[in-house]
């Protein structure tokens, strides 16, 4: 692991209007993690997730990716650096078939590496292959959510941002996408950023894991200690696991 984080967020706010978001975050994610942001509904967390994006902008702190400031940079700038996003609530393509939204995601390269890269999103999700000629909105939300990923794995990212990706799917369906995550983490290095409300799932797949609460972070440690903390489970992990 590098000595510098990859992403590294310091002291960073966001508001929408008057309403205060974020509140001084920092958090960091060194190249070849896997970390975790925990927390309750409304606590900030796909909030800090699209601020990094670009999308609200960070009033004030920094947000650095590879040494590089991109606070202020456009989201299709960011986007370009390879740091790619898989939102909350999908938001796939749903005219396009499943391989033109796989082709969207691969459009920074001009598809330069698209057969080689569509092999690969179709050894983890085996289900797309079947479904390549369907349109996005007719497929499951388990498969919606496997195409969100697989499109944002077609951009090649140094960094993948996941939002809720078990949010209304399976316990089933969960675990093939954690277990995804965890073999391209394992075989490929891929750094994964991961917003998550399942957060015993969450705790158990990070190597690191921070606590949200109404915009701040109020813990940190490594997945294993988070699981075993007691304020950890009251709040988050009693009834909570899949």
């Amino acid at each position: 692991m590098s000595t510098a984080p990859l992403l590294d967020v310091r002291n960073v706010e966001t508001f929408y209007g008057n309403i205060q978001a974020l509140n001084g975050v920092n958090v960091s994610v060194s190249e070849g993690e896997i970390v975790a942001l925990i927390g309750a509904n409304g606590a900030g967390k796909s909030t800090l997730m699209m601020t990094i994006f670009g999308t609200p902008r960070a009033s004030s702190g920094t947000i650095s990716f590879a040494g590089t400031n991109i606070t202020q940079l456009p989201t299709h700038e960011i986007a370009r650096l390879r740091i790619a996003q898989s939102p909350e609530g999908r938001r796939i393509f749903p005219r396009m078939t499943v391989l033109e939204n796989l082709q969207m995601g691969a459009s920074l390269d001009k598809l330069k590496y698209f057969d080689e890269d569509v092999e690969k999103v179709f050894t983890l999700f085996p289900r797309l292959k079947e479904r390549l000629t369907q349109r996005g909105g007719t497929l499951s939300g388990g498969e919606q959510q496997m195409l969100s990923i697989g499109r944002a794995l077609m951009a090649r990212p140094k960094l993948l941002l996941l939002d809720e990706p078990s949010l209304g799917l399976a316990p089933l369906i969960v675990k093939q996408i954690f277990d995804a995550i965890r073999e391209l983490n394992r075989t490929e290095g891929l750094t994964v950023f991961l917003v998550e409300q399942n957060a015993f799932a969450a705790l158990k797949l990070a190597h690191r894991g921070y606590v949200l609460v109404n915009g701040r972070v109020t813990m940190s440690g490594s997945g294993k200690e988070l699981l075993a903390d007691p304020e950890v489970r009251a709040a988050y992990l009693e009834g909570g696991r899949h």
